[in-house]
């Protein structure tokens, strides 16, 4: 697809379809007036129908006459003037995407940049704008045919439209930046949507050191044999029960001073989770191809980082395996020695992100990190408490939880925080280890939190759990059906935070 930015009178600019956001009850703007006089009134028609007002969702096409430059206009509803933020250009400009190209138009130019959103600038607004359009661009289509009938129009040429005093380029330093974003979102959605008989955690080392040469960020693979040396021992006893080999991923991008500390990524990379001895319900098992959705967004923030060329060192570590029943697998009740040396008694294998975790969070320890995030699809308690709408974030530094809490609202990547107080602790101590990997179903995403402080205390640590937003099971704009990369826009604006 070409994205490119446009700059002029809107009505002057030929294209296939002209697209203008139109807040509710703004039909009386003089861009509009000059509309409804060319399409002979059918604005103030629709209006009187009550087919179009400017509601949030609403879209009115118009084939236009000789006085506009387009073949089509397109009016979008963006809802009230005072609650449009930036999150409803991005998904103005995803149902746009959907809309037309079901209706197999691959080119248009987009007025949307120009709408007036408070406390917004131009370069705030292209980029949510870029944002949802390339995001709805999406497909994963690799084990699709062409040619299938109903297929919509793959994007050709999309243009955002500037106004005549804006800053060309202004716009299109922030149509860079919403391209490097989407590609690590993109490549995310990817890894994520991999079918399970492809994606083994070799699979996905080597996804990560191909992106990392590509991009300039050294790599890194830890194979079986130096994690048995190393003493993995928590990461060791899940892998155990699968053929497939594990791998520890640790991605190095610097783009600060070599004295500067890294902020470290971890990133739960179980690339399926049948659950091992304590097996999962058979209905939607196919979708745990998706439990190494945080190890997906570690890696597309990395990747978007390094594209950017963030000024800050990052430190990336995926611990990758395979959860699986067998004769060798590990069995409720056993006892792993972790990395840290801590003992961990383990009362459900199907709690197995957090035990890899716990070694990678060890394990990072060895890099100075100033911050450390570590982001997983950990527990199902998460989806009860928030349902798919936002994630949670918990963690030992409240500073750390508002700057991410932040970055969620400006991304529209929603948060909402949980407490993680010493009380939760002590449901996850153990009669017969140092610690054990399940707190029953009272509080689990806390619980879960609580186990991985243990490992991370000694760090400014938060803890995403995004178990109800890595996997999109219905489609929506922007979001089709599948992975979602989940989190790589909310990280890199964090990060984007952290430069300032």
């Amino acid at each position: 697809m070409q994205l490119t930015i446009k700059k002029g009178a809107a009505l002057k600019q030929k294209t296939a379809c002209l697209i203008l956001g139109v807040c509710e009850g703004k039909l009386k703007e003089e861009l509009l007036l000059q509309v409804d006089k060319d399409v002979d009134g059918a604005v103030t028609r629709a209006a009187r129908c009550k087919e179009f007002s400017g509601k949030k969702g609403e879209t009115l096409l118009l084939h236009v006459g000789k006085s506009i430059a387009s073949e089509r206009v397109l009016l979008v509803g963006l809802g009230k003037e005072k609650g449009l933020g930036l999150s409803g250009l991005r998904q103005a400009a995803s149902s746009v995407v959907k809309l037309l190209t079901e209706k197999q138009l691959g080119s248009f130019l987009l007025e949307l940049p120009q709408v007036a959103v408070k406390k917004s600038s131009l370069k705030e607004r292209v980029q949510a704008v870029a944002e949802g359009v390339l995001l709805a661009g999406y497909r994963y289509e690799r084990y699709l045919p062409v040619d299938r009938p109903g297929r919509p129009a793959v994007l050709e040429k999309v243009g955002l439209l500037v106004g005549e005093k804006d800053s060309k380029s202004e716009a299109e330093a922030a149509l860079q930046t919403a391209q490097a974003i989407v590609s690590g979102v993109c490549f995310a959605r990817d890894l994520v949507n991999a079918p399970g008989n492809e994606k083994s955690p070799e699979y996905l080392a080597l996804q990560a050191v191909g992106m990392a040469e590509k991009c300039g960020i050294s790599a890194k693979l830890l194979d079986r044999k130096q994690l048995e040396k190393q003493g993995f021992g928590a990461m060791l006893g899940v892998a155990q029960g699968s053929e497939r080999d594990p791998y520890l991923i640790v991605l190095e991008y610097r783009g600060s001073t070599e004295d500067a500390k890294p902020i470290a990524l971890v990133g739960k990379g179980v690339v399926f989770d049948a659950g091992g001895i304590s097996l999962k319900p058979a209905e939607k098992m196919d979708e745990m191809k998706m439990d190494m959705g945080g190890a997906a967004t570690v890696l597309g923030t990395i990747m978007a980082a390094a594209q950017m060329q963030l000024p800050v060192n990052l430190l990336a570590v995926v611990p990758a395996v395979e959860n699986m029943p067998s004769g060798t697998a590990i069995r409720p009740g056993d006892i792993l020695t972790s990395l840290s040396g801590k003992t961990i008694e383990v009362l459900n294998t199907d709690a197995e992100g957090r035990l890899i975790l716990a070694d990678a969070l060890t394990y990072v320890g060895r890099f100075e990190p100033r911050v450390v995030i570590d982001v997983a699809t950990l527990t199902g308690a998460v989806i009860i408490g928030l349902g798919h709408h936002a994630a949670a974030v918990l963690g030992n530094h409240d500073g750390l939880a508002r700057q991410l809490l932040k970055a969620g609202e400006r991304s529209g990547e929603k948060l909402w925080q949980l407490p993680l107080w010493e009380e939760y602790a002590t449901q996850v101590k153990s009669d017969f280890a140092d610690v054990k990997n399940t707190g029953g179903r009272a509080a689990g995403t806390i619980t879960a939190a609580a186990f991985l402080q243990k490992f991370a205390d000694d760090y400014t640590w938060a803890h995403l759990d995004i178990a109800g937003m890595a996997w999109e099971g219905n489609g929506k704009p922007g979001l089709p059906k599948g992975g979602t990369g989940y989190g790589v826009r909310l990280l890199v604006e964090y990060l984007r935070g952290e430069v300032k």
